[in-house]
């Protein structure tokens, strides 16, 4: 009995390891098969939340992406297409925080981390938009768009150094395209290399030559090199080419000024002043227009409050100008009676 027990033991082992290797295949088959549906119900999500998508159903959209999500959390692609959605919708933040999701999943990924770092510039946070920038230039060192942007966030922080690189990068890129070669005079400018400055705006205007904003930057630089007789040729040619520049305006006021052509100056402030009342450099200019010539003829007070009201108003508008309190303190009139004292300190309802 004993013999034969042990014989149908042994026996018993050896059908036994082979029904075990079976029953464990017929699980990983499943667990395969399991993992495959997921997978293709988690695609299958993915491409109708894109149809709607692509037919502006942006709720039914996000559902779709989201339960995409739920059913493979490994997939970036539900990530990436919410990130558009809520960038879409205005949610920035979210869309911030999915296109992360989306990058974590796929590292690689150019569109999500250039979508991440476009993200960041518009909501201003510029150190964190230039870190994405630098990884998506790594991921294609050929985009025009990131290393153009790479340099203007450069150009926002004060380092001009760095935004030239980028922007010359982008121009080796792409020399047909004038926003680098735009940027770049910007910051050759703001450098002190006027030269520089000049040429870039040049090589703009061979480009495109109805480009009246460059005509102003250029103008900008001449006069920065005090060569108003060609700041003001530049600006007149602005002005020409677009009447409705406020910009242009206020500027050739401003060279008018310097050139002492008061009466010219103040028309070309006005005019600017006509096309877009928001503009506190063009009050200040009109305010030491009005107190120059009461300082020649101190008879005509209203010249006086004239020129402070305009710097008032300069003020109103960008109050971080430090050289107009300045002006205004110093220009003012004195307390002549007891009375005005008097008026002054009278109470008043706030």
């Amino acid at each position: 009995m004993i013999g034969m027990i042990s014989a149908n033991s042994k026996i018993g082992c050896k059908l036994t390891a082979p029904a075990v290797r079976s029953a464990l295949y017929c699980l990983l088959l499943s667990a395969a098969s399991c993992q495959s549906f997921h997978r293709y119900s988690a695609d299958r999500r993915v491409d109708q939340g894109k149809t709607l998508l692509a037919q502006d159903n942006l709720q039914e959209a996000l559902v779709e992406f989201q339960a995409a999500a739920r059913i493979n959390p490994r997939l970036a692609s539900p990530h990436s297409n919410m990130g558009k959605i809520y960038q879409r919708m205005g949610n920035y933040e979210q869309a911030i925080e999915s296109f992360l999701d989306a990058i974590t999943r796929n590292p690689f990924s150019f569109d999500d981390t250039l979508s991440l770092a476009q993200l960041y510039q518009f909501t201003k946070r510029i150190g964190d938009a230039i870190q994405a920038y630098l990884h998506a230039v790594e991921l294609d060192p050929r985009s025009f768009d990131a290393q153009l942007n790479l340099g203007t966030c450069f150009q926002q922080t004060g380092d001009y150094l760095q935004a030239v690189e980028s922007f010359q990068r982008a121009i080796e890129i792409d020399p047909d395209r004038l926003a680098a070669y735009i940027n770049l005079g910007v910051a050759r400018d703001r450098q002190g290399k006027y030269y520089e400055a000049i040429r870039a705006y040049k090589e703009a205007l061979e480009r495109d030559t109805r480009q009246p904003l460059v005509l102003v930057n250029l103008a900008h630089t001449y006069m920065s090199q005090d060569r108003l007789k060609m700041a003001r040729q530049s600006l007149e040619h602005a002005v020409h080419m677009d009447a409705g520049l406020a910009l242009g305006h206020e500027a050739l006021g401003y060279c008018l000024f310097r050139s002492r052509e008061f009466d010219e100056a103040e028309r070309a402030y006005k005019r600017a002043l006509e096309c877009d009342w928001r503009l506190p450099r063009a009050h200040a200019g009109l305010g030491s227009i009005n107190m120059l010539r009461f300082m020649d003829d101190k008879t005509h007070n209203g010249l006086r409050r004239l020129a402070l009201e305009h710097w008032h108003r300069s003020l109103e508008l960008d109050p971080d100008q430090s050289r107009i309190r300045d002006l205004i303190a110093r220009y003012k009139p004195k307390r002549e009676s007891p009375d005005a004292f008097l008026l002054e300190q009278s109470p008043h309802p706030k």
